[in-house]
């Protein structure tokens, strides 16, 4: 390990952090701001974004930069973080999840990740519960997947997926060279046998920083010259309100398509579906 106070001119590392992958966290009442076990989350959530923060560190990294990329986006407790990491925080950002990434970072680190909607994973989902399934290209994408693929686009290797087995299992298959750190092991949407939050963070800090230390190993997957995206909604209405995207297209009553040219572009159509069939949720509440 490089010592403490050694530092890698110009190495920066940059970690986007979620929370239904996280230790300890199995409950959409831990995941939901206002639900009666959300500040315990929160705290699991701040503890492995700086065990992270501190494995990239402890390999020589010059700068950490931190996106809080659950939710509201404004989850991390900051005063709890390791004092040297910047957080990117609230929300909406132009990138969301991946919000802070740079074309000259050394590697990515995806922590507190979980499973693509449809999988048997903890909470598993893709953006939004307003989303059935993503496809890029015909295949089924989740978080994972196009936060990597984004990545991959500015020739950042992904490092680290930490999360419950099943997001790491797919992290595995997709991503050569990854590490991993299952935290927990699925026991289904609302359910997980855990590790010990202390153990997990000591892991995670550990994986961090070998991620860091070894990435001029890593390589990035392949990104399409171009991308089909095809996204099936909960509801018929969702995918109306979705409809007010240039250039879609409907499939059938759930469905919508589009073609982009960049990464960036496909985050941001992600990110309005995802506010647009929110709305058409909300509509439904407010005249039940």
């Amino acid at each position: 390990m490089i010592g403490a106070d050694t530092k890698i001119a110009g190495m920066r590392v940059f970690i986007s952090v979620d929370m239904e992958g996280v230790a300890g966290v199995a409950t959409l009442d831990q995941a939901v701001r206002g639900g009666t076990g959300y500040a315990r989350a929160q705290r699991l959530m701040t503890a492995e974004a700086d065990a992270a923060v501190r494995g990239a560190f402890d390999a020589g990294a010059e700068e950490v930069v931190v996106n809080d990329s659950h939710g509201s986006m404004d989850n991390l407790l900051h005063a709890e973080l390791d004092p040297r990491a910047q957080v990117v925080t609230g929300s909406p950002k132009p990138l969301a999840m991946m919000q802070g990434i740079t074309e000259g970072d050394a590697v990515a680190l995806l922590v507190g990740y979980h499973a693509a909607a449809g999988e048997r994973g903890v909470l598993a989902h893709s953006f939004s519960g307003t989303f059935r399934e993503i496809r890029v290209n015909g295949a089924p994408v989740g978080e994972l997947e196009v936060n990597a693929l984004h990545a991959a686009a500015l020739g950042v290797p992904v490092g680290l997926v930490t999360g419950d087995d099943l997001v790491c299992a797919a992290a595995a298959k997709a991503l050569p060279g990854v590490r991993t750190v299952p935290v927990k092991r699925a026991a289904g949407f609302h359910a997980a046998t855990s590790t010990h939050p202390s153990v997990a963070a000591e892991r995670i800090r550990a994986a961090a920083r070998d991620a860091v230390a070894g990435h001029a190993g890593l390589e990035c997957p392949p990104v399409p010259d171009s991308l089909r995206i095809e996204i099936e909604f909960s509801t018929p209405l969702a995918c109306d309100y979705a409809m007010y995207v240039p250039e879609a297209r409907r499939l059938g009553g759930l469905g919508l398509v589009r073609e982009v040219g960049s990464t960036e572009d496909l985050i941001r159509l992600i990110s309005a579906c995802l506010h647009l069939s929110a709305h058409a949720t909300a509509t439904v509440a407010a005249r039940r």
